[in-house]
């Protein structure tokens, strides 16, 4: 009996090691294709669902987790975490806490991840005709409208263009040394643009152009005068 009494002592401390045992952290399983390819590599990437919208959101600047999940509805917290976990594994994203009084985590994209924005304004161009009238159950955010205006406005325009939606507004900054786009109004803006989905879905389809909107009254631009 006592032999017994010491063998289940011992395989209870055995165990009681082994709970304290700290956790291997979980690194993120890689996905591949497998193919000597640079278009599967870059799949490798950002092919996974939800990847590339992230990058959209973070392209408009550093955003909370909060955030992005509000912004990109749809998304489970789970795999929101998961698609950000994996981004900081491939050095797409970098998570850094702001200063007091703010105090909070946000998520950013690095040089490498700023790079995807001309994956993303092709891939805007490319699904721009199949936008057609608004589903039921779309959602819509301003600032989803800044990629596909990028192409619309650049060379029309130059500096920074606030545009103003019933949705929303954003800003965009067009210029010699490139383009890029933020969510809300901007500081100083050099230009405002009034207009609505419809037509930014018609600039961007390449349906109209902006002087042909500003001349049918469906857009209007002021280079010097802030809205009212």
């Amino acid at each position: 009996m006592l032999g017994f009494t010491k063998f289940k002592l011992g395989k209870s401390n055995n165990l009681s090691r082994l709970r304290r045992m700290p956790r291997q952290s979980r690194q993120p399983r890689r996905r591949s294709y497998d193919q000597y390819c640079a278009a599967a590599r870059a799949l490798d990437v950002v092919g996974d669902r939800w990847t590339l919208l992230i990058v959209r959101e973070l392209l408009a600047g550093p955003r909370r987790y909060t955030d992005l999940h509000a912004d990109l509805p749809g998304v489970s917290t789970d795999m929101l975490a998961g698609r950000l976990r994996d981004m900081e594994g491939a050095e797409l994203v970098t998570r850094r806490r702001l200063p007091p009084p703010v105090s909070a985590y946000v998520y950013e994209l690095t040089p490498r991840g700023r790079e995807l924005l001309p994956v993303l304004r092709a891939l805007a161009e490319w699904g721009a005709p199949d936008l057609d009238e608004p589903r039921p159950t779309d959602a819509v955010r301003a600032h989803w409208f800044a990629i596909p205006l990028l192409g619309a406005l650049e060379g029309v325009v130059t500096g920074v263009v606030q545009v103003n939606l019933d949705e929303g507004v954003f800003h965009l900054r067009i210029g010699a040394d490139g383009v890029s786009y933020a969510d809300g109004p901007a500081e100083a803006p050099d230009a405002h643009l009034w207009t609505d989905t419809a037509t930014c879905r018609a600039l961007a389809s390449g349906e109209s152009t902006l002087a042909e909107a500003v001349a049918a009254g469906r857009a209007r631009l002021d280079e010097s005068v802030p809205a009212g």
